[in-house]
């Protein structure tokens, strides 16, 4: 279950009201690794290079560079932009990224603000309790059926004019 802007706390605590945008998803189905280079990849861009960023991610024209979870992950040209060799596509991470970023995109205008005048000030990820089945193997053995979720929150600030 997949819950947008519950009233649980942020993180980040002295922020304006009147300039600063929230917007939160809690227990995605994604994996926090991937999810976390995503956030990083599009912390301190505006909101409409960070939407374009993100299609083109899905379109294979732009990676996620992978800077902290690297171990494993295969050298990729497009990394080159971005002062690194490590990066992935990771089209599921994106999604949930995005769909949060329209999210934010409604709370901006319905407080008649202009989603294009934001850029992402803050944006965390945080690995949610993970779900724990157990499946059935021969000889009577059980081995567990992890899911892993994750929490993502970000918030939107008001650029400078």
């Amino acid at each position: 279950m997949v819950k947008y802007g519950s009233s649980h706390h942020y993180s980040i605590k002295n922020t304006d009201g009147n300039e600063t945008i929230k917007a939160k998803a809690s227990n995605l189905a994604v994996k926090f690794k991937n999810l976390l280079e995503v956030a990083k990849a599009i912390s301190k861009m505006t909101v409409p290079r960070a939407n374009a960023y993100l299609k083109n991610v899905i379109a294979h024209t732009e990676c996620v560079p992978f800077r902290i979870f690297k171990s494993g992950i295969g050298k990729c040209a497009q990394a080159k932009q971005f002062k690194t060799i490590t990066g992935r596509w990771p089209d599921k991470a994106v999604k949930c990224v995005i769909n949060l970023l329209r999210n934010a995109a409604a709370n901006c205008e319905f407080y008649g603000k202009d989603p294009d005048d934001f850029l992402i000030h803050h944006i965390q990820v945080n690995q949610a309790p993970v779900l724990t089945r157990r499946t059935y193997r021969a000889h009577g053995r059980i081995n567990p059926y992890i899911r892993h979720m994750s929490h993502i929150q970000v918030v939107l600030k008001e650029r400078n004019k």
